[in-house]
């Protein structure tokens, strides 16, 4: 399957963009408190997209700590592996050009994982997805039984829906305005029966309440097309797999295309699910 190397931005990403609601973000999911002149350096992958993925937000806080943030709505069960593969390149950008090779212990910041879930499934107010978790299991291999496994990775899982996590909630107003936005979005769907026109009431009603105003005003179009596009891929990724793609299936990819045109997705969202080259897919619509 091609890789879409165009980074898209998502409305969750495009507001935490700024280093000090990093900061106060962090403290309040781990319910600490930082100094406030403590540097925050946001290192997220935005240059190339790696194995069809690219990460949210990651940021480091006073050389110390590197700090890795997904924001999803449906939960994926494998982000500890996809977080395994993120940090391992966030890592080489730390290191630059040091060698791994000399005799001198490196020092490296020590990682933290998260995922921020506000999907409509039902979900606990947290949990913790293991790398281990994922691991074959070698019984049958009749080895002596180890204690636990070389390789480990946690990722903290929160559920940010409006009305959770009330103490999270209360110390980042900008999170908590997030999921009140998001709520509206919902609840307006609902009503009208039309995603483009509830996302348009959602963000007319949330300026009007004061609920992200300042963000909003300055970027209400683009916070409209990344929700458009954020949907549309939601939607082409529940087509992908409906029709069970396996990848390097050219049959398959074309059926899903072709589903996914039915539907009214955009050419290059097809693109970037399928992989199929913009004239295939054309010339699937004009069937």
């Amino acid at each position: 399957m091609g890789t879409n190397t165009k980074y898209k931005d998502s409305v969750f990403s495009l507001l935490f963009s700024d280093p000090d609601l990093l900061r106060e973000l962090y403290c309040a999911l781990e319910n600490v408190n930082l100094p406030p002149d403590v540097p925050v350096i946001i290192n997220t992958l935005k240059d190339v997209l790696y194995m069809e993925m690219i990460n949210d937000i990651s940021f480091i806080i006073g050389d110390k700590l590197v700090v890795l943030i997904e924001h999803q709505s449906t939960i994926n069960p494998n982000m500890a592996l996809r977080l395994l593969m993120y940090i391992a390149r966030i890592y080489e950008k730390i290191i630059e050009d040091k060698s791994i090779f000399t005799s001198k212990a490196l020092s490296i910041p020590r990682p933290e994982f998260f995922v921020l879930y506000n999907g409509k499934e039902p979900f606990p107010d947290e949990q913790i997805l293991k790398l281990s978790d994922l691991f074959e299991n070698v019984e049958e291999l009749e080895l002596p039984r180890k204690l636990k496994p070389a390789l480990e990775l946690e990722v903290r899982v929160f559920n940010i829906n409006e009305g959770r996590n009330s103490v999270i909630a209360a110390r980042c107003k900008k999170l908590s305005e997030y999921s009140a936005f998001i709520a509206k979005v919902r609840d307006f769907e609902k009503d009208l029966g039309d995603k483009a026109e509830a996302m348009k009431t959602a963000i007319k009603y949330c300026r009007e309440h004061d609920i992200l105003n300042e963000f909003l005003e300055s970027n209400s179009t683009e916070v409209f097309n990344m929700l458009m596009t954020e949907w549309n891929m939601d939607t082409a990724l529940a087509v992908r797999y409906e029709e069970g793609l396996e990848k390097g299936r050219k049959d398959e990819r074309e059926a899903v295309a072709q589903n996914a045109l039915t539907k009214g997705l955009a050419v290059d969202i097809i693109h970037d699910i399928t992989g199929l080259d913009i004239k295939t897919i054309e010339r699937l619509g004009s069937k």
